[in-house]
């Protein structure tokens, strides 16, 4: 059976996406920009974060590809790059319930009283 490296650049690729979701924050703005874009002002609001936090998330997720910005005057405004952003978000939160529900569960017949 050939063995496969763990370098290939899909591996890397798919290991980048994941640190960049590594923070609460980044996925709280991602949350809010698959509703619709926003502008920074509206992140700083939703957020109640410091400027320049926001701004260190949203580089790394333009880094990332996974949103992009464009500027009209001072306003510059965020959207996802890809409406399956939003799917990959739905389908963490799936994945999520299913693992806390095993835990519940698995703590529930720790406190059950023995046969």
């Amino acid at each position: 059976m050939p063995s496969i490296r763990n370098d290939q650049p899909l591996y890397v690729a798919k290991a980048e996406l994941f640190r960049s979701l590594g923070s609460p924050v980044r996925i709280r703005i991602l949350e809010l920009l698959v509703v619709g874009e926003k502008t920074v002002a509206n992140l700083l609001s939703a957020t109640e974060i410091e400027p320049s936090s926001l701004s260190q998330h949203l580089k790394v997720l333009r880094s990332s590809g996974l949103v992009e910005s464009s500027r009209q005057g001072n306003a510059v405004t965020y959207r996802v790059t890809d409406p399956a952003v939003g799917e990959f978000l739905v389908a963490a939160r799936a994945v999520l319930a299913s693992t806390l529900g095993r835990t519940l569960m698995t703590l529930e017949a720790l406190d059950a009283p023995e046969p």
